[in-house]
């Protein structure tokens, strides 16, 4: 069983939902980033979604934009980042680790070349943008056979033919885009997203995470109550580039902690369900 199965099995256990955050790899410089992983462990992560750092970001709101553009200045790039999972996975071999970017760097490196170097790295699950799933069963292969996870996006305009393709496709969890739009954009509507899930679980018994607009601990436990997962980013990135690159780790965490909170505060909610 996959590290990413095995934290979902332990939670559905639990009657809780997995916390997820994301934060760009080399933000705010090369050198924190597996002190940054370690402190998300420790505010209560349990996987991490790693960015790798790329120039044009298009599903990205103007938040993770700049931490992009933070890790490339600092010289952050693919290999940097395999090195800092390798790093990562030194001291803690159970936590989940998901890379998520765009298709450019890998196919600079090569898809069989990545996916080989990925999972020695200790990489656990990618997700790739721009790599749409009508053209990704050779992707979604080649990673399956490098023991990867190959995860894939949903959206509220996702039309009955791309829910039936992603079902089929994808292992770990599926990650559900709450809102039209960019990373870092507000207004989620709990209950729509709710309806969105019961269509995609009757698909497939994959864990559904859900991203986009969740900013604090109230919106994450609405959401905690029927979601698998609850990913956290913009808000995250806008803590770190807000702090002192030494204490960014440290506040990263503290923040996630509140998170974690609210969201095991729904277990209740969970179980009465």
């Amino acid at each position: 069983m996959s590290r990413i199965a095995e934290a979902f099995a332990r939670l559905r256990a639990e009657r809780r939902a997995a916390l997820v955050p994301f934060v760009t790899a080399g933000d705010p410089s090369p050198g924190h980033t597996v002190a940054m992983l370690r402190a998300l462990v420790a505010g209560g992560a349990d996987v991490i979604e790693l960015g790798v750092p790329f120039s044009d970001p298009m599903a990205d709101g103007p938040t993770i934009q700049r931490s992009s553009e933070r890790a490339l200045r600092a010289g952050m790039g693919l290999a940097g980042v395999l090195d800092a999972v390798s790093a990562f996975r030194r001291e803690d071999s159970r936590t989940p680790v998901v890379l998520m970017g765009y298709a450019n760097p890998i196919e600079r490196m090569g898809a069989a070349a990545f996916a080989s170097r990925a999972a020695q790295a200790g990489v656990d699950g990618v997700l790739v943008v721009d790599y749409p799933p009508e053209e990704s069963g050779d992707w979604a292969s080649v990673l399956a056979a490098a023991g990867i996870d190959p995860i894939f996006l949903l959206s509220p305009t996702s039309s009955e033919a791309r829910i039936e393709l992603v079902s089929r496709l994808a292992s770990g969890y599926i990650y559900y885009v709450s809102l039209k739009g960019v990373t870092g954009a507000a207004h989620i509507d709990a209950a729509d997203v709710e309806r969105m899930l019961g269509r995609i679980r009757a698909r497939t018994d994959v864990p559904v995470g859900v991203g986009f607009g969740i900013r604090d601990p109230q919106t994450a436990r609405a959401i905690a109550r029927f979601a698998d997962a609850v990913v956290i980013g913009s808000r995250i990135v806008e803590e770190i580039e807000r702090a002192d690159p030494a204490q960014a780790a440290d506040r990263a965490g503290a923040l996630l902690a509140q998170f974690r909170a609210g969201i095991d505060a729904a277990a209740g909610d969970r179980a009465a369900a």
